[in-house]
């Protein structure tokens, strides 16, 4: 049965050493708040999760720890590859082991065309099974989705939501309205880039996938419920307050924070994969500020 993505969908990083092997014990630490603050789902093996520096066995072990951490609790997991192959692969892995749903990015060398990357998702859902969330992450992978391309995606059989990157506060109603012409009733309309994602929330946004939600999953939550209950303005407050973080998240991308922000919090004390490198010194003493003066630490 597919799932309908909606709420906090929290992204947390995936620890592991220099050699790629995945830290199963500090992931399941990351884990356990999300599952205890009531997220709607956990975004397992995203950008955040550094998912294409992972070989398929070591996605597929953080995956199973992440299922047995979860529980009946659901869990979208990256299916990206630069092959069309491997995706299915790694999508067929996600789906015999009990995942929830793919997110599934056109991760490329070569520029794709539209063409190129919906017979990508046709192949993927139909070898797979698995419900497929479409991911715009253009950011990384240099590939935006048209209005049309998401249109078509949309009538796939098995492509249940679309992972958007959030628009500049003042196109976010345009924006969903636009989404809404070109996909069917019942697909789900998220949206990513955390200090953005607020207002298209309110505007009526099904999900919000969240980077923050992944370390600080109980913030995310607040915000989520304002939105729920009509509290724009708390919502708006909640947003506003966190300014620090998003300003570092800004300054030296989201990922580089997060990583810091788990070894402050005393999580786990694992670094990114290389080439990406830990904030230096004093760009980590800037993100312990940043949490002493919104108060999560």
């Amino acid at each position: 049965m597919s799932i309908f993505l909606s709420g906090l969908s929290a992204f947390p990083i995936t620890p592991a050493n220099a050699e790629g092997r995945v830290n199963v014990p500090a992931l399941r630490r990351l884990l356990a708040p999300l599952c205890m603050a009531g997220v709607n789902s956990i975004g397992l093996l995203g950008s955040t999760g550094t998912y294409p520096f992972l070989s398929r066995a070591e996605r597929r072990r953080a995956l199973d720890a992440g299922l047995e951490e979860a529980g009946a609790l659901p869990i979208v997991v990256g299916v990206g590859a630069l092959r069309t192959d491997e995706a299915v692969r790694l999508a067929q892995d996600a789906q015999a082991a009990g995942a929830a749903a793919g997110l599934l990015a056109p991760v490329s060398y070569t520029p794709l065309t539209d063409d190129e990357v919906y017979e990508h998702f046709v192949t993927v859902a139909r070898e797979s099974g698995l419900p497929l969330c479409i991911y715009d992450n253009p950011g990384t992978t240099h590939f935006r989705f048209s209005l049309a391309l998401v249109g078509r995606l949309s009538q796939i059989p098995g492509v249940i939501a679309i992972k958007s990157p959030s628009p500049e506060a003042q196109a976010a109603s345009s924006h969903l309205a636009e989404l809404r012409l070109v996909v069917p009733d019942g697909f789900s309309l998220g949206y990513s880039v955390d200090w953005l994602s607020i207002e298209p929330m309110i505007a009526g946004g099904h999900c919000w996938y969240s980077v923050i939600g992944g370390i600080f999953p109980q913030i995310g939550m607040s915000i989520v419920r304002a939105v729920e209950n009509g509290h724009f303005d708390e919502a708006r407050r909640l947003n506003a307050h966190l300014e620090p973080l998003w300003t570092l998240f800004r300054k030296f991308s989201s990922l580089r924070v997060v990583y810091a922000c788990a070894d402050v919090m005393g999580i786990c004390s694992a670094e990114p994969p290389r080439p990406i490198l830990p904030l230096t010194v004093g760009a980590r003493q800037q993100v312990v500020d940043a949490l002493e003066e919104i108060k999560l630490i």
